[in-house]
């Protein structure tokens, strides 16, 4: 990362496994770097991929799920919608929706959310149950492959989080979303 001038800010240890890692770094690039060069200086390291690249707010990991539970401690009746409207920051997601699981109605939605009808909440899938699965392109008129994570929240609803174009949801993601659903009280 040296190499591409990057100022690692942060580093965490997002999952482990036997014989490999996969590691989230905040890094911050010089003006003029761009993010391709930061990549190449990477991958050409033996054994290292690079998974995802983006752009995060400065509030991210940890300090990002304390706001959000600060804020849904201060409100406690809006916690489920405060979780739904934050969630794109606190998980680098382009939207996340609060459906009501018995009657399939979007009870709150982020900015970027689709609008969707009774077929396109049908087309999430279960609602009941902690997972994450991908929407194929066109799931519903006008959108790409789709993939999403599903949490069940306590007042028979449940949140749904997605990203279209990657990376793929992971099992510490999955655990963060229950955790903090299960605390939208």
């Amino acid at each position: 990362m040296g190499q591409a001038q990057a100022d690692i800010m942060a580093v965490e240890i997002v999952e482990k496994y036997e014989g490999y890692a996969i590691d989230d770094f905040m890094v911050e690039l010089p003006t003029g770097v761009a993010a391709d060069a930061l990549i190449t200086a990477c991958e050409s390291e033996p054994g290292v991929e690079v998974l995802w690249v983006s752009h995060y707010p400065e509030a991210w990991g940890l300090q990002a799920d304390v706001d959000v539970l600060t804020a849904m401690t201060e409100e406690p009746d809006r916690a489920e919608e405060i979780l739904t409207s934050q969630a794109p920051a606190v998980f680098r997601v382009s939207w996340a929706i609060l459906v009501d699981q018995q009657s399939g109605e979007v009870l709150a939605r982020s900015e970027m959310a689709p609008d969707l009808d009774v077929a396109g909440v049908a087309a999430l899938g279960p609602l009941h149950e902690l997972r994450s699965d991908e929407l194929p392109d066109g799931w519903i008129p006008g959108w790409s492959e789709t993939l999403i994570a599903v949490a069940p929240m306590r007042r028979d609803a449940a949140i749904v989080l997605a990203r279209r174009g990657g990376p793929e949801f992971i099992k510490s993601e999955l655990a963060r979303l229950r955790h903090l659903a299960a605390l939208a009280l």
